[in-house]
């Protein structure tokens, strides 16, 4: 498997949060029913995150990372899954088969 490129295509999705192309961003109910100008400064956190590391990015692969909001916790992760978003990718690696889901959500949520 290829990891770099897949926390580069990764950081693509979270660094276009508001134009994802055919992947998709899903805020849990915990997020979604904040207050819109809320729910953008989150999501601008989720996008500027670089804090990726050994504790909170095991498999290099960009797909998990935490950010606090008023002094609440909110994690963000990525799945893969294939074109017809029923099974997990064969291949996160190769775009042309995977569709990634960003899923961001109070972290009392997970």
């Amino acid at each position: 498997m290829n990891t770099n490129k897949i926390a580069d295509l990764n950081d693509k999705l979270r660094q276009n949060l508001f134009n994802p192309g055919k992947d998709k961003v899903i805020l849990t109910q915990g997020v979604s029913n904040l207050p819109f100008d809320e729910q953008l400064r989150i999501l601008i956190k989720v996008k500027l995150f670089n804090n990726f590391n050994a504790g909170n990015d095991v498999y290099q692969e960009h797909d998990f990372g935490m950010v606090e909001h008023s002094d609440l916790k909110y994690f963000f992760k990525i799945d893969y899954y294939d074109t017809s978003m029923e099974y997990a990718s064969e291949n996160p690696a190769d775009d042309n088969i995977t569709i990634r889901v960003l899923t961001i959500m109070r972290a009392d949520e997970y």
